[in-house]
């Protein structure tokens, strides 16, 4: 009996942890940039020092969907996404070099170049914090250039490329702040891609599929229902057996 009670029980809290990355993908199905993440559930052997009687459901996050979200036209000349495969490099909160698809720029009020989430660009030149300008213009190489503030409309600041990068995807992790980094810590930052272009006047959405993530939350949690029944069967059993052997 313990054994079904174990796996019952291990089942539903994978179970759980399923709907829990399944619903973060469905919240950020409108998210600009976002890669949802896939789920698999297996049965893994408890390993000890003892004989192997045990098995428990384990559910993980393999990796995560590498496939293009929609582009989404926004005729603002600052937001700008990347054609075909790359990544914009930024600085993450941790402060260290890490790497997103979201390209909706915009200037802070201490002239930092940022995306939608706040997360700072880095440039040729480090983390890009740009003077006070009149205009701004992001090319398709990446390069931004502007006007400063009082010049005349001849007068161009130097130009700041932007670090645009393409690393071998089977060594990116998503982390929890939705950012990528190498799966190795000690692997060098990537290297810039000159080959990289962008398209103006357009964001990447998410590339979520709501109607397959709303689905999979909805088999997980009558999966969930059924661990529970079986829970409880199993209880139901074992009372069941105490009373015959207490009657005996």
């Amino acid at each position: 009996m313990d054994r079904a009670l174990y796996i019952a029980m291990s089942g539903a809290k994978q179970n759980t942890l399923g709907q829990a990355a399944h619903a973060n993908n469905l919240a950020n199905a409108s998210t600009t940039g976002f890669r949802s993440d896939y789920t698999q559930s297996r049965a893994m052997g408890v390993f000890g020092d003892h004989f192997p009687t045990r098995a428990y459901a384990m559910t993980e996050r393999p990796a995560s969907d590498f496939r293009q979200g929609p582009l989404v036209e926004t005729g603002n000349r600052m937001d700008v996404t990347i054609e075909g495969d790359g990544w914009f490099a930024v600085q993450g909160p941790d402060g260290q070099e890490a790497y997103t698809r979201a390209g909706d720029l915009s200037v802070d009020a201490d002239g930092r170049l940022v995306n939608g989430s706040g997360l700072q660009l880095i440039g040729d030149g480090g983390p890009v914090v740009l003077p006070e300008f009149q205009s701004i213009e992001v090319s398709r190489a990446g390069i931004v250039t502007i006007q400063p503030l009082g010049e005349n409309p001849a007068a161009v600041a130097e130009p700041v490329q932007l670090k645009l990068v393409r690393p071998d995807l089977q060594a990116l992790e998503k982390g929890e702040d939705g950012l990528f980094r190498f799966r190795d810590p000690a692997t060098p930052p990537a290297v810039a891609d000159p080959n990289i272009t962008l398209v103006n006047g357009f964001v990447e959405g998410s590339n979520v599929n709501a109607v397959t993530e709303l689905t999979s939350l909805i088999a997980l949690n009558r999966q969930y229902e059924m661990q529970v029944k079986l829970m409880k069967r199993v209880d139901e059993n074992t009372a069941a057996t105490t009373q015959l052997l207490a009657n005996q």
